[in-house]
């Protein structure tokens, strides 16, 4: 019985021009979205290409340059000296590489950079170093499939299933169908199982699509598959939600009306609400405090110069070349000395911003349950490499990569070495370690079993309710 229920619902929703809009349309937004995050992820790609290039590049002019066996025109801009290479001249580039799944939601991806140029200077000499962007662009975030997925989709779903059952007894069949041996429960999972077929494979479609166009690889298939647990999970939630408001008996125009709320309750009002308590919770300190507070730790530890490059010398004992005393006119280790105060002082200040950061981050954890829409919309950034977890994995290896490039060029600045083409050809080389797809697929699986449990729920509460359904009337 329940597949004949299914056979003639797709009769009658084959016949209806009206679905058949709504899916070219859907499509047409969904590839528009994909071509949107595809050409992010280019831009992000073509951008590093393009730095990588130019070190490339600039490192060879140095190397060459060292070859000829030239006189340096500036001592201040000379490849032979190791200050100079490992403070400007031979920065190199750290960057964070769009993961697979990147062109399918773009999430955080705009608002953080993707890319450092890593000297021996300080961090904060290079990681408040940012792209300008448009703040329009910033504002309202940059159209992908997961915002589709999020926020489009759920209205499809409500505009095939509000009638559900409120139609059949507006038109007076309902009760000729169920003097038939046709359980109520049957005729309303037919319905519900036909639309729930239609609009997942339309989602898991796009999704499958876009990946494939923006050149996703076979080995990201777990990425992909996971992507598609989330939007299962989702869609069937909001067919949860379209039963148990046609359980309740009211009528279709009463229907529509009580889920256009809910959806905008669930991906509006509450995401915004979640988003304005964080940020009035935990507010992130000016960022004119933070200037503030590096010129003053910058002018204090220039004004206590020989006091902190005898520090240094202390807690660097193997910078000093043996048989040498720490000499407190070397202009060049006493600017190491100064940055290392100034990062010591400025420590307690950066912490306090990540703290902040931290403590938003905790809450959203926690109030994300109360909208389904953000817990989609976190678990579809974090699959698609776009989320804040991996930006700050990122910055982790970025810390790193920094300590490492000043344990190459600080020992041979102290022993006032001179760059050979050797020393140019060792200098440590960026780069990323991916996270494992555990610590994702841990994080994600969380995301799934929140969407999960609301859906059961509403299935629940809807199957409980059609006990008491009125046929007529």
């Amino acid at each position: 019985m329940l597949g004949r229920i299914i056979r003639h619902e797709w009769t009658n929703l084959a016949a209806d021009r009206t679905v058949w809009v709504l899916a070219g349309l859907m499509a047409l937004i969904s590839l528009y979205g994909v071509y949107n995050g595809a050409t992010w992820s280019a831009f992000q790609r073509e951008n590093i290409a393009m730095a990588l290039d130019e070190e490339r590049d600039r490192l060879a002019g140095h190397r060459a340059f060292v070859e000829s066996g030239q006189e340096p025109a500036s001592r201040f801009r000379n490849p032979l000296s190791p200050d100079s290479v490992g403070g400007s001249m031979g920065r190199r580039y750290a960057y964070l590489p769009p993961a697979p799944l990147a062109p399918l939601s773009v999430g955080q991806s705009d608002l953080y950079p993707y890319y450092f140029q890593v000297s021996t200077n300080s961090k904060q000499s290079f990681l408040n170093t940012h792209e300008l962007e448009n703040p329009s662009n910033l504002l309202s975030g940059r159209f992908d499939l997961a915002f589709v997925v999020v926020y489009l989709l759920p209205l499809l779903i409500l505009a095939l299933s509000y009638d559900l059952l409120s139609s059949e007894r507006e038109q007076g069949t309902m009760a000729m169908l169920l003097s038939q041996p046709l359980p109520l429960w049957t005729l309303a999972l037919g319905k519900i199982a036909l639309r729930a077929l239609v609009v997942l494979a339309l989602a898991l479609g796009f999704s499958l699509a876009g990946y494939t166009a923006a050149g996703g690889a076979l080995a990201s298939m777990d990425a992909l598959l996971l992507w598609m647990a989330v939007v299962a999970a989702y869609s069937l939630l909001w067919f949860g939600l379209a039963v148990a408001a046609n359980a309740l008996g009211k009528g279709s125009a009463t229907n529509a009306m009580l889920l256009a709320g809910i959806w905008l309750v669930v991906v509006v009002i509450t995401p915004a609400a979640v988003n304005l308590v964080v940020t009035t919770s935990y507010p992130i300190p000016s960022r004119v405090e933070l200037v503030q507070a590096l010129r003053t730790a910058t002018e204090d530890a220039n004004a206590r110069s020989a006091e902190v490059l005898s520090q240094y010398y202390t807690d660097h004992p193997e910078y000093l070349p043996e048989g040498e005393q720490p000499d407190p006119n070397d202009f060049t280790l006493r600017s190491y000395a100064v940055r290392e105060d100034v990062e010591r002082a400025m420590a307690p200040v950066l912490e306090r911003y990540d703290g902040q950061l931290l403590r938003q981050q905790t809450l959203v954890n926690r109030l994300k349950w109360l909208s389904p829409a953000v817990v989609a919309q976190e678990a579809l950034n974090d699959i698609a490499g776009t989320g804040l977890a991996r930006y700050q994995h990122f910055l982790g290896v970025v810390d790193r990569y920094h300590d490492e490039l000043r344990s190459y060029f600080i020992p041979k600045v102290s022993a006032r070495a001179t760059m050979t083409t050797a020393d140019y050809d060792a200098i440590p080389v960026f780069e990323y370690q991916e996270e494992s797809f555990g610590e994702i697929l841990g994080r994600v699986s969380a995301g799934i079993v929140g969407l999960a449990l609301p859906m059961l729920l509403a299935f629940g509460v809807g199957a409980r309710i059609l006990r008491s359904y009125p046929v007529v009337g």
